[in-house]
């Protein structure tokens, strides 16, 4: 996701798109221990793309 895309959603769907992320992060980490990954690079995709969403979402939580 681009910040230009994120920057378009609502708080509610920011709140939601963290949530849906974290648990696929956490299932990719789950499957990661018994098989084996088919883009291992998801991993830090994922974690980059959790990271934009916060961040957007704290900027308008601190504006108000």
């Amino acid at each position: 996701m681009t910040p230009n895309e994120i920057r378009e959603l609502s708080v509610e769907d920011l709140r939601t798109k963290i949530d849906e992320m974290t648990r696929e992060r956490f299932n990719l980490r789950f499957r990661s221990a018994t098989e084996s990954i088919d883009n291992p690079m998801r991993f830090r995709d994922l974690r980059r793309d959790i990271a934009r969403l916060q961040t957007i979402l704290r900027e308008r939580e601190a504006n108000g």
